[in-house]
């Protein structure tokens, strides 16, 4: 087996080259893989196409890259949550395809899975099926590129509209564990994209937390198997770019009779 571990971030990405497509894990702040995308940033790729559930915020994720301009184009679901998102989308600058989140993930997995198209009943009867679904405006406020309709057949007397899945050129996954041999592990809720995403990449970049030896993972717990990564970097705790944000953060008022007895 191959040894697809690399020494750094910046190694692991540093054939990325200007136009690529990748498709990017997590959802939300969650599950996120920082320090790839930190790495892509530190070495000026642009004109990229992503692909993921949403865009990072302002100044975390995947919102580093489009608030210095080097997303051309983006695959998304959610795309709230980032002001600048929205102000480039809004100026022309920024060209989106919203998607249905089941939509995108089946669009990811597929892709993985060698399956170039399914039909599906998300979307039937509205603009994501019939076309006319603004993806770039002309920064005056018109439309310059809308959506195309797409094939609706009926099947069992349902509709269903055609979608087509995703191969992007790179994956970048946040993992908890990871071998030598590219087997990830995920915790919890940071299985959302990243295993999807990891399916579908032609080649799949991993940053992992836990770098462990081959043999060290029950088989039964591996979520990605290593023929889908091609390569692993091992970003631990404490490293630069593996702080864990939050984005929304609720804290109740302290209790007037905990305050008092605590005193």
């Amino acid at each position: 087996m191959i040894d697809k571990v690399v020494h750094s971030a910046a190694e692991a990405v540093a054939d990325i080259r200007d136009g690529a497509s990748l498709a990017v894990g997590g959802f939300g702040l969650c599950g996120i893989p920082v320090a790839l995308i930190a790495a892509l940033h530190d070495q000026g790729t642009t004109d990229l196409e992503t692909i993921s559930n949403n865009c990072g915020v302002d100044d975390w994720g995947l919102g580093i890259l489009l608030s210095d301009g080097r997303i051309r184009r983006t695959i998304s679901s959610y795309v709230g949550e980032n002001k600048e998102f929205a102000r480039q989308f809004l100026a022309g600058e920024l060209e989106v395809e919203l998607t249905p989140q089941g939509t995108l993930a089946e669009k990811l997995r597929a892709g993985g899975a060698g399956i170039p198209a399914f039909y599906t009943t998300a979307g039937v009867g509205t603009q994501v099926s019939e076309g006319g679904l603004p993806r770039k405006y002309d920064g005056g406020g018109n439309v310059a590129v809308a959506s195309e309709p797409k094939e609706v057949r009926s099947f069992a007397g349902a509709d269903y509209v055609l979608e087509e899945s995703v191969t992007p050129d790179f994956a970048l996954v946040h993992a908890l564990k990871g071998d030598r041999h590219g087997n990830l592990v995920f915790h919890a809720t940071a299985m959302n994209f990243n295993p999807l995403c990891a399916m579908a990449g032609k080649i799949t970049i991993a940053e992992v937390e836990e770098l462990v030896e081959p043999g060290q993972l029950d088989p039964e717990h591996i979520h990605v198997p290593g023929i889908f990564v091609q390569r692993v970097v091992h970003v631990p705790a404490g490293a630069p770019h593996s702080e864990k944000r939050i984005e929304k953060r609720t804290v109740s008022a302290p209790d007037s009779t905990t305050a008092t007895k605590g005193a």
